[in-house]
């Protein structure tokens, strides 16, 4: 490795401007040594497009294991182990190095480090020349999708500063993000230049290099790999033909090994830390990769961990949720029950990582014996499922990072949004607030599915589903749900009242749920930096990066609202990082930025009040009881096991507990600063028996839960319908004779959120 670095040293040391052709002959011995010699883990990048995975690419074979399936717990070892072979990269086809992108599309190259010929306005200006940029909703202000050069010539341009000597060896380019206007550059040629003054043109063989830009529409990511790789330090793309009924507007990434400055000794000064101590499997995780992944943190930590599924993917992939907790399997009287949910959107890849990253980290921790670890693992039962929509992350992955785009993968297989699959009970529970009456007061909580949405022919993805009878099943305190592009943390309502675009939409519990997206965006490395750049198009930081979702922009049938009506779990909306996709050698910084969010919001669970609701008489714990809290506006309701968990600020509180069939019970509670619950225990004592049989000498019966029986109702024909549904897709499998190897069609751009 030294010598390859002794080599390129002098290589760039004797570069001058008038032996860049010479350079350009030269390199291509240095590039094979470079590529044959140097740790893959270094440069390696994607698999398919050369730009997006960190795996070895080779050719590899996985026999089909027919008749040998085992289980090991909770994963079929061999499930879907087929002959595979794994593309070669565009550019071990060219024989030269695989390198990772600069940055621009993950904010890492700074906006001076831009320059442009010249620009139609300060919003188009070259610093919005970044791949995957979105613009506003409005064109003409500060903050558009695209670099648009002034002019319409062949003498335009867009050139980056890399900082110091790189080897380039492609360009990605897209067209310009808006709504309202269609622009691209169809060709461009290459400069590069070692001082910024002399440029000398990218050539293959004896003619100047013409690429191919975007085509046809301005949001496919297009690559182009150089025909050698060159050293420079600044890089010019030179458009040469654009879109006839447009003008010259683009949004790039340039790929390059960066390279030692042999004329800058305090280079290493200069340059910002990146990486993580941490020894975890920092890459991107296909399916398979990921059940590998899970399973070895299983077998490293067998007592502690669980891996079980929810349900199924519209092609057959399953949900796999990872359990860590003291008692893997079973749910403890007293300790809360947590989740981090990600890849609802397939291409949001940053949260699956993350989650996976935190089950190798927990399960490591715990084994040396950290406090804080074996704190939250002895006294919360963990839930993490890394993949809602493992259909949409294979299709994206394909592509890999930069070449996904902004959309492809997102939807599920059948074109759903499923942050607008879940059953809208906001409408429900505010349509039925205007029709109140003196006699029957209007629900707060455990709101009922609507009847319309259990059926089979109801417009639900099969994943919808499976996690709604997750939800079901466990009695969840505290949830997140992973997404990426942005860099903010939304709380519900994510729905705003009388369908108004954006809206200020609080709940009952609007000032917790502040609470709980300060904790996560204050602790969070980046969205913590008042110097950061913003995203895209909207400044969060003047909201402290917190935001109600309906002041966002209002979102239907989101998990969150459905979560908070209809189970007594509270979640939020974690935006994680502006890349959606971020190149394989970020995951590592992206990890640092966000490890102590995730574990600090995590122990938010234990915050408020908790308890048990007895029979007085025979102690034994009272389900669906109902526990209300004075002055707040939603209720929640005991566990199976009478056991209950009620999150609240510091202070002092009223509560009363009611079941059926029993007197209510009052006392006062006091919640401190201190992140552990007071103990608030509630015995009640059964209404006399001549009251009973004085209703049941009538022929009357004792009263019930109305709301409560029909939730169940519904829960029950949902799953019927599901079951049905997901029988009928097997048989559909079988009779195709392959399990699930239909190729996802194309998903259809969208915007995010």
């Amino acid at each position: 490795m030294d010598k390859i670095l002794c080599v390129l040293c002098v290589i760039v040391t004797v570069m001058k401007t008038e032996d860049v052709d010479e350079l350009n002959s030269t390199i291509t011995a240095a590039t094979i040594t470079l590529n044959t010699t140097v740790d893959t883990t270094a440069f390696k990048t994607t698999a398919v497009t050369a730009v997006s995975r960190t795996t070895a690419n080779t050719t590899v074979s996985e026999k089909n294991n027919v008749g040998k399936k085992k289980k090991f717990q909770g994963i079929d070892q061999y499930e879907d182990e087929k002959d595979v072979t794994k593309p070669t990269t565009a550019a071990e086809a060219k024989k030269g190095p695989d390198c990772p992108p600069l940055g621009l599309k993950s904010l890492r190259v700074e906006d001076s480090q831009f320059q442009a010929s010249s620009f139609l306005r300060m919003g188009l200006g070259p610093h919005r020349a970044r791949l995957n940029i979105q613009s506003g909703v409005e064109d003409g202000d500060m903050y558009d999708g695209a670099w648009c050069a002034g002019y319409e010539d062949q003498e335009q341009w867009l050139q980056v500063d890399a900082l110091r000597p790189t080897l380039f060896t492609g360009v990605i380019l897209q067209g310009r993000n808006s709504i309202w206007s269609w622009d691209w550059v169809e060709t461009y040629k290459v400069q590069l230049s070692n001082d910024s003054y002399t440029w000398k043109t990218c050539m293959n063989g004896t003619l100047e290099a013409v690429f191919d830009g975007s085509k046809n529409e301005p949001e496919t990511p297009y690559l182009a790999l150089l025909p050698e790789p060159m050293v420079a330090r600044w890089i010019r793309i030179n458009p040469q033909t654009w879109y006839f009924n447009g003008t010259i507007c683009l949004r790039a990434e340039i790929l390059g090994c960066p390279l030692a400055d042999p004329t800058n000794i305090w280079q290493h000064l200069s340059e910002k830390p990146s990486g993580s101590k941490d020894n975890l499997d920092f890459r991107h995780h296909n399916y398979k990769e990921m059940r590998k992944l899970m399973k070895s943190v299983n077998e490293e930590c067998p007592r502690i961990t669980r891996i079980y599924t929810i349900g199924k993917s519209y092609n057959g992939l399953k949900l796999y949720v990872m359990e860590i907790s003291d008692h893997p399997g079973k749910h403890e009287l007293g300790e809360p029950e947590f989740r981090y949910v990600a890849g609802m959107h397939g291409n949001e890849v940053v949260g699956r990582e993350l989650v996976l990253n935190l089950m190798q980290y927990i399960c490591r921790e715990f084994r040396r014996g950290n406090p804080r670890i074996v704190r939250l693992v002895t006294t919360t039962r963990i839930h993490l499922l890394p993949s809602m929509n493992p259909d949409g992350y294979e299709t994206a992955y394909e592509k890999g990072s930069e070449l996904a785009g902004w959309a492809l993968g997102r939807y599920s297989y059948e074109w759903v949004d499923m942050n607008h699959n879940f059953p809208d009970l906001n409408n429900i529970m505010w349509d039925a607030m205007e029709n109140d009456t003196e006699t029957v007061k209007t629900a707060n909580h455990y709101i009922p599915i609507p009847e319309y949405y259990t059926k089979e022919d109801a417009f639900v993805t099969p994943e919808t589903r499976a996690v709604i009878s997750w939800m079901q099943d466990i009695p969840f305190v505290l949830s997140a749900n992973l997404h990426g592009g942005e860099l903010v943390v939304t709380y519900p309502f994510d729905c705003t009242r009388d369908w108004a675009p954006q809206e200020n939409t609080p709940t009952a519990d609007d000032s917790f749920f502040r609470w709980l997206a300060s904790v996560y965006a204050s602790t969070n490395l980046v969205m913590a930096n008042p110097d950061r750049r913003i995203c895209h198009s909207e400044d969060f930081q003047q909201h402290n990066n917190i935001i109600n979702g309906g002041a966002w922009h209002t979102v239907p049938g989101s998990m969150n609202d459905f979560s908070y009506l209809h189970t007594n779990c509270f979640e939020v909306t974690v935006e994680l990082s502006c890349d959606k996709f971020p190149h394989a050698n970020e995951l590592p910084t992206e990890w640092e930025n966000n490890k102590e969010s995730l574990l600090v919001y995590m122990e938010q669970v234990h915050r408020g009040i908790k308890g048990v609701v007895r029979d007085k008489v025979t102690k034994k714990g009272l389900a669906d009881a109902i526990i209300k809290v004075e002055d707040l506006d939603h209720d929640i309701r005991s566990a199976l096991d009478g056991d209950y968990w009620r999150l609240l600020n510091p202070g002092e509180y009223k509560v009363t507990v009611w079941a059926e069939g029993y007197f209510p019970s009052m006392r006062r509670c006091s919640v401190g600063a201190e992140a552990h619950p007071t103990i608030c225990d509630f015995s009640l004592v059964k209404t006399p028996k001549q009251r009973m049989r004085e209703i049941l000498a009538k022929g009357g019966r004792l009263p019930q839960d109305l709301q409560l029986k029909l939730r169940a109702l519904r829960l029950r024909r949902l799953r019927a319908s599901t079951k049905a549904i997901n029988q009928r897709r097997e048989q559909g499998r079988r009779a195709r004779g392959t399990r699930s190897a239909r190729a996802p069609r194309p998903l259809t751009p969208g915007l995010t959120e």
